[in-house]
């Protein structure tokens, strides 16, 4: 019976490998999301001495979105790798730039990026808000506000459970056992 256990178990902790075809899905999408940015900025450059003031800034927030999501497609390859399937060898690769990428920090990121891709929509709409009724531009707005009302939640919850780890690792200290959290 303990066989078996154990082959169940090494097959449930291999299966972390079928990830990496989902992450090789993503540097393509990103490749190809790529192609869409440099057609943006292409029709943009052409446009440049033609577009008026707010049409650039439309282009220019489009283009910053685009940037943000792809920023956001990185972060999830990256951290969904170093968590889930394996970890970057530090001395053949330089990834000091990283940072913390734990699934706490990565929740906080990731919501950080969606608030901030909502923006972006929600400024982008309001620029054109004569193109949109009003009932539009409310539902716009409070779906923003649930964006940004969940990534403060997140920040909240993780502080919280940050400072419960910190008070147990501290009450384990004085009771003179180590605790690694």
């Amino acid at each position: 019976m303990k066989s078996l256990e154990l082959l169940v178990e090494k097959i449930i902790l291999s299966s972390r490998w079928i990830l990496v075809v989902f992450y090789m899905g993503l540097v393509a999408a990103l490749g190809i999301y790529a192609l869409s940015f440099i057609a943006k900025f292409w029709k943009i450059a052409k446009e440049v001495f033609t577009l008026g003031e707010a049409e650039m800034i439309l282009a220019m927030l489009g283009l910053i979105d685009a940037a943000l999501v792809a920023s956001l497609i990185l972060m999830v390859m990256i951290s969904g790798y170093e968590n889930f399937v394996s970890r970057f060898d530090e001395a053949e690769a330089d990834v000091s730039f990283l940072g913390k990428l734990d699934a706490g920090s990565l929740k906080i990121k990731v919501a950080s990026s969606i608030v901030a891709i909502s923006s972006i929509h929600l400024l982008q709409i309001f620029l054109n808000a004569s193109q949109y009724s009003n009932v539009h531009l409310m539902w716009y707005t409070i779906l923003h506000l649930t964006f940004v009302v969940s990534a403060v939640m997140l920040g909240w919850l993780e502080r919280i459970m940050a400072a419960t780890k910190a008070d147990k690792a501290e009450a384990s200290k004085e009771d003179g056992h180590e605790v690694k959290l």
